[in-house]
């Protein structure tokens, strides 16, 4: 989760996507997001890895091995405490999910951003509205439910109740940075609920992320 408790991040991958898994028990195992990606630095693309660790472990061991070049490192990374209660996710039935491109979302995102600080987002049965006011004026796009043959273009929805919220555009914009992991971006809406973003990982997992809703001055 940010600092400011806006907007959280939950990857999650399963067992069957990795060559190897075994886990004996359930462990909880702080790590520091800025000192893996130091670590990782340390790996080729081509690297395999391995994460290990113990049930009264300090620390969680990383080693990155390449075949080809005959190259094993190993890293002992420290783990750190952390309130896994604290960043629960609660089940949510959500009443609009909205599954568009990864990159037209993407720049529909980025292009808004240049004229407003806030979208709005509002889900109907056949079409979604992104829509923003700002110094320079107001604005929306509106997709429109695309079930066609070149998959690539789709647009679905699944509306039960439609949804009117405000977001952030920074936030999104940030979430969007996952966006080459991922063809489609799913968003996911309820009027009293967080908005998920999730990108799933092919054969491996899914990739969430939750952002509140601004609160309209009105």
């Amino acid at each position: 989760m940010d600092s400011s408790h806006v907007a959280l991040v939950s990857l999650n991958l399963s067992m069957d996507g990795f060559e190897h898994y075994r886990a004996d028990s359930n462990m909880v195992l702080g790590v520091s997001i800025a000192n893996l990606a130091k670590v990782m630095k340390l790996a080729d693309n081509s690297d395999s890895i391995t994460l290990q660790a113990d049930q009264e472990a300090t620390h969680l061991k990383i080693i990155f091995e390449n075949k080809k070049n005959e190259r094993t490192t190993e890293f002992n990374l420290n783990l750190i405490t952390i309130d896994s209660e604290h960043l629960a996710i609660p089940e949510t039935e959500y009443k609009s999910v909205v599954t568009i491109n990864s990159n037209e979302y993407s720049k529909i995102c980025k292009e808004l951003f240049s004229l407003s600080e806030t979208v709005q987002v509002q889900t109907h049965t056949d079409y979604v509205i992104f829509s923003v006011e700002g110094e320079v004026g107001s604005g929306s796009v509106k997709l429109g439910h695309n079930d066609g043959d070149k998959k690539e273009d789709q647009t679905l929805l699944e509306v039960s109740e439609p949804v009117t919220q405000q977001f952030a555009l920074r936030y999104l914009n940030m979430f969007n940075k996952a966006a080459a992991i991922s063809s489609f971006t799913r968003l996911c809406l309820h009027q009293e609920q967080p908005l998920v973003v999730e990108f799933k990982i092919d054969n491996l997992g899914v990739l969430k992320y939750f952002l509140a809703p601004k609160i309209s001055d009105e």
